[in-house]
């Protein structure tokens, strides 16, 4: 069997829920995390996705933030509902469960991590701090010695070859040297970067920004990644970046990542 596995930041399920409804329709994902759901877990529209054959499980936050975990397999278990290391961190970013696969269980995170701009500054130290906690994390999963996909909004663009213009964005968050080590050291622990592993072309984009024309001129960054234990990077098959919904209404400034997986 396959597994499919996707991420997409949906900047709002409230805004964007047709789009979201289509695409599932329409690609089936049999697992789906999706980033800034930006509501509670009681607002979230989880009949609307239950009826087309996923468990939903929610971290959501008013306006903000918010991260859901839709499988269509049976969830075993919500290992986490926040980012261990800060307990005063009241920031919803973090979900990881368990999904049973008939292969064995496979272990999914959602992460929605800091965007940590203005910097330097505390939105970017509580950024490099987030990302150090995921380190820690990350290094904890490797000891199940199981597939572990670590699926989101990353908020780092790895390499200059993930940006439309390297120079546009220095001085960035999402590119600043600690930001690129940080994102370095996690994969340092034994993680492949999917996308990498399996395609690596420059200029492919997960993101083009609302302002200035960006998703007309392809002045696009790539910033949604799965990283993936080394379990699962042996069974990785492909990896699918769907830009096409950017240009759909109302469309959320990222899209979808999937990974396929062949258990």
């Amino acid at each position: 069997m396959t597994l499919s596995v996707a991420s997409w930041n949906v900047n709002s399920i409230k805004a964007r829920l047709p789009n979201v409804l289509d695409w599932l329709k329409a690609e089936r994902p049999d697992v789906i995390c999706l980033q800034e759901i930006k509501t509670v877990d009681e607002a979230f529209p989880a009949m609307e996705l239950e009826d087309l054959g996923y468990n939903v499980k929610t971290v959501g936050q008013k306006s903000y933030n918010g991260v859901a975990l839709l499988s269509r397999l049976p969830i075993e278990e919500v290992a986490l509902t926040a980012l261990p290391g800060d307990p005063d961190d009241e920031q919803a970013r973090y979900i990881e469960a368990v999904i049973s696969a008939k292969s064995g269980p496979v272990r999914v995170a959602c992460i929605y991590l800091p965007n940590g701009n203005p910097a330097p500054g505390p939105k970017y130290d509580y950024k490099l701090a987030w990302m150090q906690r995921l380190r820690t994390r990350a290094a904890e999963l490797l000891a199940f010695e199981e597939p572990v996909i670590l699926a989101g909004d990353y908020n780092v663009i790895p390499r200059d070859a993930d940006v439309h213009d390297p120079a546009a964005w220095e001085g960035d968050a999402l590119t600043l040297p600690a930001s690129r080590d940080a994102f370095s050291a996690i994969k340092w622990l034994g993680y492949s970067d999917a996308f990498e592993q399996v395609d690596g072309r420059a200029h492919q984009y997960t993101f083009w920004d609302y302002q200035g024309g960006a998703w007309n001129k392809n002045h696009g960054i790539r910033i949604d990644h799965l990283l993936l234990s080394p379990q699962a990077a042996d069974r990785l098959k492909s990896v699918t970046i769907d830009s096409s919904v950017r240009a759909k209404e109302k469309a959320s400034d990222h899209v979808p990542i999937t990974g396929v997986f062949d258990l």
